[in-house]
């Protein structure tokens, strides 16, 4: 294979790809770099049509046009038996997207996948772990803030408890996305889709984010990155943003060290702070708008008081 570089991606031409024209291997590799924004979806998407394109190598299909919905029928009866309906989805829908480019190219006279459908799934609660509010509490009052790393971490996962962020929108902020309005500290958040988000903190994530700022000197960095890496051997903030995957070892070691057993991730927190502001009187509207959400359907996978109906009803069985 041919490899091709695509920011922030590394693709590999698939075999099929790389045995076509020069111009099919154009339009291929601008599907994705022009018309998926998302570095994640892009990512994935990637993923999952390199499988397809591979698996159908596998099988004598040797050019594009060649491949018909009966290989991506079959494909999807494979993928299912090895990974999440979910994931099978996802990759059915790059798939998808991917034959629409390439019809609208001339590549191919038709999109083989179009007519395929997926398996059918359907949830009406999240699986993203949560914290009780006095287990959030545990953690947060569980960090050292006599350092840098530990102002910056308090700081992190208050953002994403009060203000209910995604870790991608927390990582991408600027130091000038902390700022004064109407004597209050707001937040300015760049979720997926290029939506811009603001909201005003809670009193306790106002101390977090002056302590933080204040304490590591990054007021006068405006432009810079809010959330860094620590520079090595040094304990102090580099110029470098936190990764994400950083991000998520911070949050397990912290978790750890506070004693709790929950296997949270960066995500748990925007669920953890939804289900408290529900289970304190907010409203699942007031909820979609301070998460972002476009649809309080999407804000119901986020509400785990159930749990604790369903926790009271297993203990009615008294043996």
């Amino acid at each position: 294979m041919t490899l091709v570089a695509l920011p922030p991606l590394a693709l590999s031409l698939p075999t099929i790809v790389a045995g076509a024209d020069a111009q099919a291997q154009r339009h291929f590799l601008e599907f994705f770099a022009a018309t998926i924004r998302n570095p994640h979806t892009r990512r994935a998407y990637a993923r999952g049509v390199v499988d397809f394109l591979d698996w159908c190598a596998e099988r004598g299909v040797t050019a594009l046009p060649a491949i018909q919905p009966l290989h991506v029928a079959a494909w999807i009866e494979a993928l299912g038996r090895d990974v999440a309906v979910p994931t099978v989805k996802q990759r059915l829908a790059g798939v998808r997207h991917l034959f629409d480019w390439l019809v609208r190219s001339q590549v191919v006279p038709t999109n083989p996948a179009v007519s395929v459908r997926g398996p059918a799934y359907s949830v009406r609660r999240g699986k993203t772990p949560v914290l009780d509010p006095a287990e959030a509490r545990q953690l947060i009052d569980a960090i050292d803030v006599s350092t840098e790393i530990g102002l910056r971490d308090r700081a992190l996962i208050g953002l994403m408890v009060y203000s209910f962020a995604r870790i991608g929108a927390a990582l991408a902020m600027r130091v000038e996305d902390v700022f004064v309005q109407n004597r209050r500290l707001w937040v300015r958040l760049h979720e997926k889709g290029g939506k811009r988000h603001e909201m005003p903190c809670h009193h306790n994530l106002d101390e977090y984010l002056h302590a933080y700022i204040d304490g590591c000197g990054l007021a006068e960095d405006r432009r810079g990155p809010l959330f860094r890496t620590i520079g090595r051997g040094t304990g102090r903030l580099s110029q470098t943003p936190l990764p994400q995957a950083s991000a998520y070892q911070m949050v397990r070691r912290r978790a750890a060290a506070a004693g709790i057993a929950t296997q949270i991730g960066n995500h748990s927190f925007r669920a953890t702070g939804i289900t408290a502001y529900l289970k304190n009187g907010g409203t699942l509207e007031r909820a979609a708008a301070m998460a972002n959400h476009v649809s309080t359907r999407t804000t119901q996978l986020y509400d785990r008081r159930s749990d604790e109906v369903t926790l009271d009803e297993v203990e009615r069985v008294l043996i």
